[in-house]
C-alpha cells in the first residue's frame, strides 16, 4: 500500500532552506507531498542588511521571514528546535548556554525524530559534511540528521532516503569569480564541493524558480541592499534558480537510475494534488 509522499529538511538557520534546495521543496510541495521544515535556531546572529527595518528583534524578525519563506515554498510552518545561533568567527558565542555548538547531539538527535515520527517522511535533505562553507552549525544540523536518520531504522518510522545539498567543483568555482555568495570565498572546492560521480541527485528547479526567488527574499534582513545577494540581478541569480544537486547521505532501497532526478524515484508512495489555496500560496 503506498504511503502518502512527505520530505522532511534539516537547517540551521533561516534562509539556509531557500537558498539551499528552495526550489526543490517547491516542487514537490507542488506535486503533493507533505513538506516539512525544521530550523535549529532563529538566526539570533545575523546581520540586519536592510535599513529600511530599523531597529529589530533579530530572532523575531528571521522567524517571520522563515514563515514567509515556507509560505512561498508552499511548504508547511516552520519546526523550530529552539537553539540559539552560534554565530561564527569572531563572533562564535561558545559562551551561551543554549548555542547550537553547545547542544547535546543526543538531546538534538531524539528532538529531529520526535518529529520523524509525526511527519513520517520517506525523503530527508540537510547539509553536506562540510557544512556549505564550515559555519559550525550548518555542521552540527548535518551531524544530528544524519544521526537521527540511522537511528530511524529501528524505529516505526524509517526514513528511506537522505540526501545532502551539494555543489560541484565547477559550480563552486562559478560562484566564487562571481558575486553571488561571498561566504565561499577562498576556500578550497576539492574540500567544499563534490566530484560529479557523488552527485546523485540533479533537480531542475527552472518551473519554481519565482517560488525560490520569492523566498529567498523573504529572507529580508539577509538580502537586504547592503547584502551581496540583494545587489544581484536577475541574469547574475540564474545559476542558483535551474538546477539543485544532492548526494546520498544513505539509503534504505535499490534505486533504478544514478544520478536520479527525482528524490522520489522508484518509492511507493502517493502524491496528493494541493488544494487551491496551496497552489495559491
Amino acid at each position: 500500500m503506498s504511503s502518502p509522499a512527505a520530505l522532511l529538511a534539516v537547517f540551521a538557520h533561516p534562509d539556509d532552506e531557500a537558498l539551499r534546495c528552495g526550489g526543490t521543496l517547491a516542487l514537490y510541495a507542488a506535486r503533493g507531498a507533505q513538506v516539512h521544515l525544521i530550523c535549529l535556531t532563529r538566526g539570533e546572529a545575523g546581520r540586519n542588511t536592510d535599513p529600511e527595518l530599523g531597529d529589530i528583534d533579530m530572532p523575531t524578525q528571521r522567524e517571520q521571514e522563515l514563515r514567509n519563506a515556507c509560505a512561498a515554498l508552499g511548504i508547511h510552518p516552520p519546526i523550530f528546535l529552539d537553539y540559539h545561533d552560534s554565530g561564527r568567527g569572531d563572533r562564535l558565542r561558545r559562551d551561551d548556554p543554549l548555542a547550537t555548538i553547545n547542544a547535546d547531539p543526543g538531546q538534538m538527535e531524539r528532538q529531529i525524530l520526535e518529529v520523524i515520527e509525526t511527519t513520517r517522511p520517506q525523503i530527508m535533505v540537510t547539509f553536506d559534511p562540510h557544512g556549505i562553507y564550515g559555519h559550525p552549525d550548518h555542521l552540527t544540523a548535518h551531524r544530528a540528521a544524519t544521526a537521527a536518520y540511522a537511528s530511524s531504522g529501528f524505529r516505526q518510522v524509517r526514513v528511506q532516503r537522505l540526501f545532502y545539498t551539494v555543489q560541484s567543483r565547477e559550480e563552486m568555482l562559478r560562484l566564487q569569480s562571481g558575486r553571488s555568495l561571498g561566504v565561499l570565498k577562498g576556500l578550497d572546492p576539492e574540500t567544499y564541493a563534490v566530484c560529479d560521480s557523488t552527485i546523485a541527485a540533479r533537480i531542475d528547479i527552472r518551473v519554481h524558480a519565482a517560488r525560490k526567488r520569492a523566498a529567498l527574499f523573504s529572507h529580508r534582513t539577509q538580502t537586504g541592499p547592503l547584502s551581496t545577494l540583494g545587489t544581484l540581478s536577475n541574469e547574475q541569480l540564474s545559476p542558483l534558480m535551474a538546477t539543485e544537486t544532492f548526494s546520498l547521505g544513505g539509503i534504505r532501497s535499490p534505486v533504478l537510475q544514478y544520478p536520479m532526478d527525482d528524490l522520489f524515484a522508484g518509492l511507493d508512495v502517493e502524491f496528493s494534488p494541493p488544494t487551491l489555496q496551496e497552489q495559491s500560496a
